[in-house]
């Protein structure tokens, strides 16, 4: 069965490499990629011909009104779309005080207003959602192993950024069981690409400088390349499952090596040094995420045996460090 496919926030890193993914397999036929920004131009030779497969729209996904106008438009009847795949915005520097709408941070509008017109949509039949392994729970230690059943992280004192990646996981959750929608929600950890990027990660995803870490913990950091997301993604739309899946590599490895890894600066400090410049956070230019949160003492991996069994997903790339054609050493994915 081939697959007409809208993907959203497509002009971001991962949701780039998942329109390529997706433009690549032979199972999939339409795609429309869903941007706040201009169309990547890593998408030019996808848009050429008389009839391209890939199409782009610019729109604010937050906004009522830009996405009704978008699921009632010609052109997204004309696309046929039944599957909808829905990356949370994830590759934008945001600053603390991100924009909220109607009272909610940006990401659960969002995914709220996604999941609103997917269930409305009569032709989508099938909705695929990036969520974050950061919605867990983390009790004391490194020795966390996390299945799909493990307990949220309903701690109201969260930092925001963590509190609205747990309100989208809730708000899809409540969705799992729809009888006409199938849905799959795959909570991925730290997403790394080459050159040293990396997504996902409450901590290093915010760009501070120096990056601190509280004094006496190194907490084991779970890892999956952006390559393994998006062919998770695949995976997924091809399944005729519905359900939440953990997706992860096979490597994890302690915060202050990734912190190294990726050019931060890993500074130990007291936690109460911490709890202090947390309070502050936004007038010293923190994102309160990476000073606070259990996050940042205890670590976890991921118990990836659902998604093998029933998607059939199991990771493929390779994440360490390798030397440049300079001899520097810079962190790389690379196929086992």
């Amino acid at each position: 069965m081939t697959h007409n496919v809208l993907v959203t926030h497509a002009d971001e890193p991962i949701g780039r490499r998942i329109v390529k993914t997706l433009f690549h397999d032979e199972g999939v036929g339409r795609i429309l990629a869903v941007g706040s920004g201009p169309p990547p131009r890593a998408f030019d030779r996808f848009v050429s011909g008389s009839e391209p497969r890939l199409g782009y729209a610019r729109l604010d996904l937050a906004k009522h009104r830009p996405v009704s106008d978008l699921f009632h438009s010609a052109r997204f009847r004309a696309a046929e779309i039944d599957t909808l795949v829905h990356v949370p915005r994830h590759g934008v520097a945001m600053s603390p005080a991100r924009p909220i709408v109607s009272g909610l941070p940006e990401r659960t509008a969002e995914t709220r207003l996604v999941l609103q017109y997917a269930l409305e949509a009569a032709t989508i039949e099938h909705l695929v959602v990036v969520g974050s392994a950061f919605v867990y729970r983390l009790p004391p230690g490194n020795a966390n192993r996390l299945a799909e059943d493990s307990e949220l992280n309903l701690d109201p004192n969260l930092p925001i950024d963590i509190r609205s990646w747990i309100d989208c996981d809730m708000i899809i959750h409540g969705e799992v069981h729809n009888d006409r929608l199938r849905v799959a929600l795959l909570r991925v950890p730290t997403v790394v690409a080459d050159g040293g990027y990396v997504y996902m990660n409450p901590v290093l995803g915010s760009g501070a400088r120096p990056q601190l870490r509280s004094l006496g913990f190194d907490p084991i950091c779970a890892l999956v390349s952006d390559k393994d997301v998006a062919r998770a993604i695949r995976c997924a739309v091809h399944s005729e499952r519905s359900g939440i899946y953990n997706i992860a590599g096979a490597e994890a490895v302690p915060l202050s090596v990734l912190a190294n890894w990726t050019g931060h600066h890993s500074v130990p400090v007291p936690g109460s040094v911490l709890s202090w410049l947390s309070v502050g956070a936004k007038w010293i230019g923190y994102d309160e995420a990476a000073l606070q949160g259990s996050h940042l003492r205890y670590g976890f991996t991921l118990d990836t045996e659902r998604a093998s069994r029933e998607l059939g997903f199991r990771p493929s790339v390779r994440i360490g460090l390798a030397r440049a054609g300079d001899g520097r050493l810079q962190l790389e994915t690379a196929s086992v």
